[in-house]
């Protein structure tokens, strides 16, 4: 997956195209523009690297939306993109783009979403696509669709984290001032989103609870901590987060744990003691069902994706 390659065509949404640049053009990927001439975006003029007979030769393709959905797609990009698909490329959609991919078949029979305005019309328009208007993005491993805006923004960053690691993507969403997010629904290696106004109810609590990830922390706790009742952080953690505080607390010591396995040498049971997991099991049921594999595993499986990236 080492190249990625961004399709573009006229009408494009500047936005998704500005933030697959900036998450892969990094130096981690040989990223590139391709399209069959240039292309207008928005008020700029975008001159591709390669024309979208090439797009078969990368790794990834990433298709971003564009402002008029009432529109077909360009016939040369959606077969450039199916086959791209049957080449053996990865290929997600930021925002609309999903409908290129639904016209190139690749979402029949498969979940898929994308911005929450425009669900209805894909779902009506391709009836064979399984269409969930509520997360903020959905992996079908070689397929990958997001909704809108700053949930392409979390999709980019996820397949950061399917390549390289945790550790990696977190770096990336420092440099940009974005949090990591957690699509709904679904086991991702991404964290949960946190507010990050200074005035927000749980703007000081969240980093106090992240300090102290290797102690029994409760809700009644929690809740003296922010000056609140438990219902209340109840409520506040439901609007921010999307979760409970026990669950999100459960998210933070798993990412924790990835960050460890990735990072260190340290046992599965020094592990789920600094997490707070308590035990070695404890950990191992939590992570495995969240993550969808035992954290040994997680351990082998990244570091021999990191050792095979260049």
């Amino acid at each position: 997956m080492s190249t990625v390659a961004l399709a573009a065509t006229d009408g494009m949404l500047q936005f998704e195209l500005s933030i697959a640049h900036e998450v892969f053009d990094t130096g981690l990927y040989e990223f590139g523009v391709y399209g069959s001439a240039p292309v207008q975006v928005g008020r700029f003029l975008l001159e591709p690297d390669h024309g979208l007979e090439h797009l078969a030769r990368a790794g990834t393709v990433l298709v971003p939306g564009w402002a008029d959905i009432d529109v077909d797609p360009p016939a040369d990009l959606v077969e450039a993109v199916r086959a791209a698909h049957e080449a053996g490329a990865r290929v997600a959609s930021l925002c609309t783009g999903a409908f290129v991919l639904a016209a190139a078949g690749l979402l029949d029979g498969r979940r898929a979403t994308t911005h929450w305005a425009h669900t209805d019309v894909l779902a009506a328009r391709f009836p064979s696509v399984e269409v969930d208007p509520d997360v903020l993005y959905v992996d079908n491993g070689s397929v990958l669709t997001s909704a809108g805006k700053a949930a392409a923004m979390d999709l980019c960053l996820h397949l950061v984290r399917r390549d390289h690691g945790s550790a990696v993507a977190n770096t990336i969403a420092r440099r940009l001032v974005v949090p990591p997010h957690r699509a709904g629904g679904q086991a991702q290696f991404v964290t949960t989103p946190v507010p990050d106004q200074d005035d927000h109810p749980l703007g000081a609590l969240l980093p106090w609870v992240t300090e102290r990830l290797d102690r029994p922390l409760t809700v009644e706790e929690l809740a003296r901590q922010a000056n609140m009742s438990s219902r209340n952080l109840a409520r506040h953690f439901r609007s921010a987060t999307g979760t409970t505080p026990l669950r999100w607390l459960l998210t933070q010591r798993i990412r924790r744990a990835q960050e460890l396995l990735e990072r260190t040498d340290d046992s599965i049971d020094l592990i789920a003691e600094a997490t707070g997991m308590g035990t070695a099991a404890t950990l191992r049921r939590h992570f495995n069902r969240t993550v969808g594999v035992p954290p040994d595993s997680y351990r082998r499986t990244f570091r021999a994706a990191t050792a095979a990236v260049p």
